[in-house]
C-alpha cells in the first residue's frame, strides 16, 4: 500500500471518530498523475447530494503528456464509490450529531487508488491549543534525550 497524499490539517482541525475506504472515479490523465505524486487533499472536503457521496477541492496537477485527453480543470468534483448501507450510515451520523466527512489519504491499493474518509467532530480552539503544547513537550523531551 502505497501512500500518495495525506492530509495534516485534518487530525488538527478534527477529532476523528471513523475511518472509511473509498474508491474513486478519475480520467485516465488523472490517474497517470496520481502516479506521480502530484496531489493535494489540503483543503478538500466532502459532501453528500443524492446519494452519493462527492469529494469536492482535491487538486490532481494537470498530466502535461496527456494532449487533447486532458481535463483543465484540476479541482473538479470527483465521485466516490462506497456502499449504500455505508453511505446510509454517515448520512445519520452527519445529520444527527453535526459531524463532517473530511479525506484523510489517497493511497493505492494493489493497482486501484483509494480515499480514505473519516467521519468528523470539529475541534474547539482550546483543543487545538493543547495538541500544540503536548507536540512542543514530546519534542523538548525528545531533543533532552537525544543530549542526554
Amino acid at each position: 500500500m502505497k501512500q500518495i497524499a495525506y492530509n495534516k490539517s485534518a487530525s488538527f482541525e478534527y477529532f476523528i471518530e471513523e475511518k472509511y475506504e473509498a474508491g474513486i472515479v478519475l480520467e485516465g490523465a488523472e490517474v497517470k498523475s496520481l502516479r506521480a505524486g502530484r496531489c493535494n487533499l489540503k483543503d478538500s472536503f466532502c459532501f453528500i447530494r443524492d446519494g452519493q457521496v462527492t469529494l469536492k477541492n482535491m487538486h490532481i496537477a494537470v498530466y502535461d503528456k496527456s494532449g487533447a485527453f486532458n481535463s483543465r480543470d484540476a479541482k473538479r468534483d470527483r465521485r466516490l464509490l462506497l456502499h449504500k448501507a455505508e453511505i446510509d450510515k454517515i448520512v445519520g451520523k452527519i445529520n444527527a450529531k453535526g459531524m463532517t466527512l473530511v479525506p484523510i489519504s489517497i493511497y493505492f491499493k494493489d493497482n486501484l487508488i483509494k480515499v480514505e474518509v473519516a467521519l468528523c467532530r470539529g475541534k474547539a480552539q482550546y483543543d487545538k491549543k493543547q495538541a500544540i503544547k503536548k507536540r512542543d513537550i514530546e519534542r523538548d523531551t525528545k531533543r533532552q534525550m537525544t543530549d542526554f
